[in-house]
């Protein structure tokens, strides 16, 4: 059975940091690009960054660019998000996709390319 799941949400403070990872099951994540996504309520779901099959090439939103890093482990068949100087603004339900294509284009606005969607993980900044 082919699935994605994420964890490692959480309630955090303003500055602080999480880790979300999103683990792979069925398939080898290395074989193509996953994204990290996220929707906040009452707002379109928007990609924040993605890791890409070929030459492991990391793209970021311009939002989290230099707070965020997007890695992976092949042992462990799992993509990292981690996310520092966390901000009121990156509340939301964070998830992962899988894109067949391996190129990561067009992340930022996820398309019916993207599959394998899993259930999400809430992260939540506030004092």
């Amino acid at each position: 059975q082919l699935h994605l799941v994420e964890s490692g949400g959480g309630l955090v403070q303003p500055g602080g940091s999480l880790r979300l990872s999103c683990v792979g099951s069925g398939f080898f994540l290395d074989y193509y690009g996953i994204g990290w996504f996220r929707q906040a309520p009452g707002k379109n779901r928007e990609g924040v960054a993605c890791l890409s099959s070929r030459h492991n090439s990391q793209f970021y939103i311009d939002a989290v660019k230099g707070r965020f890093d997007i890695t992976r482990s092949i042992a462990n068949n799992t993509v990292y998000l981690q996310m520092n100087s966390l901000q009121h603004e990156d509340t939301a339900v964070y998830y992962c996709a899988r894109d067949p294509a391996g190129t990561c284009g067009g992340f930022e606005s996820p398309s019916g390319r993207w599959n394998y969607w899993g259930q999400g993980t809430q992260v939540t900044v506030s004092a």
